[in-house]
């Protein structure tokens, strides 16, 4: 799909291509762990796998199931790694003697329980891009500036959608009840597809809006948005480059409680300082909606899903962001660290304000 993008230069032409030589993933653990414990902590490098295809490998070489191996999340197979697992203590021996061509163990402590799907903060990365001239690199120095200074939208990347990028459209069917998938695993799969599809779908259109509120007088955004005209006023004064409507719902940052913007100047002011954000729906039974202005654009997104909905940050703060031009090499070197649930790929996208899955 064509997106909007929040930044406002034009395109970037470089050269992105995901390869464990260009993209190096460091996962970022929610908690310190203990040191003690019956469960074996290993911090493992590894390349050109997925999460799933290491876990495979592990159990295998140990005789047992791929879920005694406890992980905290899904890293990229088109990258270099770094990530936690845990085992029984009881195969620490055996995993002394584990070698792998791409797999690598760099450390090992212990903790009281297993890892578990959702515990970490979140991941830093280190992406090379290629063929970058100086004036490019001009403009993506002050792309990440602004990035780092205000944040960006939290798509969905290309890698959630599968290999051809329509795992949405089979969940859309399924959803709907008009493909039947006998697998509960990868029914659960294609329908998540489809709920990011929509976000990603409410999030492009949210971004638009604000296009319009930059560039339009509030008289002629009164009709385009219909909208009061005071209600107008309010987002084009609004100094976040998301503007947040009355009804939105908020989430305390970078995890609390929900809650309804009701147009608070206070919470404008916590958005700014990023104590607070603004979530989207992932629609569904069980979920939070928006009311107000939000809720007439969010309710064009909403589709009766049969699995649970939740609501996902819209806009997400990366942090320690870096970057630096190779003249000589003609590339462009950048690190920073994202929250868990965003995606790498979506930072480079907004930067380039292009597709970039069409690099690979």
């Amino acid at each position: 799909m064509d997106r909007f993008y929040s930044l406002g230069h034009s395109s970037i032409e470089f050269h992105f291509k995901q390869s464990p030589r260009d993209f190096v993933v460091e996962e970022i653990p929610l908690y310190e762990f203990s040191g003690e414990g019956e469960h074996l902590v290993l911090f493992v490098r590894k390349k050109s796998l997925s999460t799933l295809e290491l876990v495979s490998i592990l159990a295998k070489y140990l005789g047992i199931q791929n879920k005694e191996i406890g992980y905290a999340g899904l890293k990229d197979k088109h990258a270099m790694t770094k990530q936690y697992i845990s085992l029984h203590k009881k195969h620490e021996e055996a995993m002394e003697k584990f070698e792998h061509e791409n797999i690598k163990i760099l450390s090992k402590t212990y903790h009281n329980n297993k890892i578990k799907i959702g515990h970490l903060r979140g991941n830093r990365f280190y992406i090379k891009v290629k063929k970058v001239n100086p004036t490019s690199a001009k403009k993506i120095d002050e792309a990440l500036k602004n990035i780092s200074d205000f944040g960006m939208p939290n798509y969905f990347g290309y890698q959630r959608f599968g290999n051809d990028g329509d795992n949405h459209i089979d969940g859309e069917k399924i959803a709907k009840g008009e493909k039947k998938e006998r697998n509960p695993k990868i029914k659960k799969l294609l329908i998540s597809a489809y709920q990011s599809h929509l976000f990603n779908l409410w999030l492009s259109k949210r971004l638009e809006i604000n296009n319009l509120i930059n560039n339009f007088q509030p008289s002629e955004l009164e009709a385009l948005l219909n909208m009061p005209n005071d209600e107008v006023k309010k987002l084009k004064v609004q100094k976040h480059p998301f503007k947040v409507m009355l009804g939105d719902i908020m989430e305390h940052y970078p995890h609390g409680r929900l809650f309804d913007f009701d147009g608070s100047e206070e919470d404008l002011e916590r958005f700014m300082n990023r104590t607070i954000s603004v979530t989207g729906l992932l629609c569904g039974k069980k979920v939070r909606l928006s009311s107000g202005s939000a809720g007439v654009i969010e309710k064009e997104f909403n589709e009766s899903i049969s699995e649970d909905g939740a609501r996902r940050y819209a806009w997400v703060y990366p942090t320690d962001v870096e970057g630096r031009y190779l003249s000589e090499e003609a590339q462009y070197e950048m690190n920073f660290s994202l929250p868990k649930g965003s995606y790498a790929t979506v930072l480079i996208e907004e930067i380039a304000k292009r597709k970039i899955n069409e690099d690979r």
